[in-house]
């Protein structure tokens, strides 16, 4: 009755957890949520003058694009506002970059771990997945990375403030990246949705704007700069990728919402957006510091982490080998959510892990809900 690759169609466990996660009570480490005191709240001269209900271009509004080609180009990505590709949320970029590059049997690299979302739409079009270590201390295992580059039709990597390991490659680190694609010649998908979530300094510059051979695709997003509920990303693309990815968006949804652009192109061009992110960073600070410190008082004897320079997220290894998944089922019984790390792997987990997210939980709820979780482990 269905395509073939239906059988290979998962749910989001990060979906179904925030299901869950909603309930009355509940204290949620599980999502990727921004604080709801840091979302954008958009006031009535935002909306002022929108010339914008009709239908637009497939590629996005011509101001946004030349906007973010701009900010694209001082963080040294040579493109111009053609090579932009507006999106419903950075998820869509997966989902069209995994049409234009993935058929069954197509070789893809991956990191391990690896963003779970991406890892579903990379096996529902029947990708078989190279993994390469991402070590939360020690970074890309190289060795990895250069075995599994020869023959790939594409390499997907999270480098700034690593969803989930929480790990930012070095600047030495991505030229060394950067070096083996193109001496591969393997396309690079570089996802960089945290890049702005930076709490000890700016982070080094993409990777793609150190390719000199591998053709590339680089996106982001406003979800966690702004509000994830304007489904606002985009994505820039190498000459030779930008024609087929606009044909694919075309065809999926014609154009991503006209309404939500033309407030965020208000917002660049007013330089608002930098502050309102600036105003935040002191919020995600000290929520991370509140999540370092009671993991410190509750789980110093059974579990290692590194303090995340950026990003939403702690990763965890557990000292003991755990079910994680049956540690979900007991963590939302006794009323917080948190997310096992086993999802974020395309094989076996070579630990127990799990991600927790910090910034969206208040400081009192952090202490509460790290002590539950710390009840659990014994």
């Amino acid at each position: 009755m269905f395509a073939q690759r239906i059988e290979r169609l998962t749910s989001s466990l990060v979906r179904d957890i925030l299901a869950a996660a909603s309930r009355p009570g509940m204290i949620s480490f599980a999502g990727g949520l921004p604080a709801s005191e840091a979302l954008f709240q958009p006031g009535a001269s935002d909306f002022a003058a929108l010339n914008c209900a009709q239908y637009g271009q497939t590629e996005g509004e011509p101001q946004l694009r030349e906007l973010i080609a701009q900010r694209a180009r001082a963080l040294g990505i040579a493109c111009t506002a053609g090579q932009v590709l507006i999106l419903n949320g950075s998820q869509q970029g997966i989902d069209l970059v995994s049409k234009l590059f993935v058929e069954e049997g197509t070789p893809l690299v991956v990191e391990a771990p690896a963003y779970l979302a991406a890892l579903q739409s990379f096996k529902l079009f029947g990708a078989p997945l190279r993994p390469v270590t991402v070590d939360a201390q020690q970074g890309p295992v190289w060795t990895e990375l250069a075995d599994a580059l020869p023959g790939a039709r594409l390499c997907y990597l999270t480098p700034t403030f690593q969803n989930p390991s929480g790990y930012c490659y070095t600047d030495a680190e991505r030229t060394t990246t950067a070096e083996l694609l193109d001496a591969a010649d393997v396309p690079l998908f570089e996802d960089d949705p945290y890049r702005a979530l930076s709490y000890d300094g700016p982070a080094p510059a993409p990777i793609v704007g150190r390719l000199h051979k591998a053709r590339w695709v680089y996106q982001s997003s406003f979800s966690k700069t702004l509000a994830p509920g304007l489904r606002l990303g985009y994505l820039i693309a190498h000459p030779d990728l930008i024609t087929p990815l606009t044909r694919l968006k075309q065809a999926a949804d014609l154009h991503s919402n006209r309404f939500s652009q033309h407030l965020v192109a208000n917002l660049l061009a007013s330089n608002r957006i930098d502050p309102h992110v600036a105003a935040a960073l002191p919020l995600y600070q000290k929520r991370r510091a509140a999540m370092d410190a009671a993991l410190r008082t509750h789980l110093a004897d059974k579990a290692t982490w590194q303090l995340p320079q950026g990003g939403l997220f702690f990763w965890l290894k557990l000292n003991q080998p755990t079910d994680t998944y049956a540690l979900m089922q007991q963590a939302l019984e006794a009323g917080v959510a948190v997310m096992p790390g086993d999802a974020f792997y395309q094989g076996v987990a070579p630990g127990s892990y799990l991600r927790l997210n910090f910034s969206h939980a208040n400081e009192t709820d952090i202490a509460t809900g790290v002590a539950r979780l710390a009840a659990l482990l014994g």
